[in-house]
């Protein structure tokens, strides 16, 4: 499956439009977890259990958002966004949506 943030694919044209494919999840960390990351936003430096619980998060829409998409009979998805919205305290949502299409053959 075709994937990419861009509105068209350069040399391919668009056969049908399918409409929105979307996925989520909620996340949320260990709370020792939690701890230690305060202490790094005292002292500085980056929040690695949170890059890596964003980057699991954003896999996992990812695949739910191409899940759906290939349930719908596409062949790629275009367009795709990101978006994030704390849902309470300690746990977020990332949000994966974009337009999926069916292409012509190469």
């Amino acid at each position: 499956m075709l994937v990419s943030n861009i509105e068209l694919i350069p040399g391919r044209r668009i056969e049908r439009h399918l409409g929105m494919v979307q996925g989520n999840t909620v996340r949320a960390k260990h709370v020792g977890k939690d701890i230690l990351a305060g202490f790094k936003n005292i002292f500085g430096g980056e929040l690695v259990a949170y890059t890596e619980l964003l980057s699991e998060a954003r896999e996992e829409a990812v695949e739910r958002m191409l899940e759906h998409a290939r349930q719908i009979g596409a062949n790629a998805v275009i367009n795709v966004r990101f978006s994030t919205s704390s849902v309470t305290a300690g746990a977020a949502e990332l949000f994966a949506y974009g337009t999926a299409v069916v292409l012509d053959g190469e």
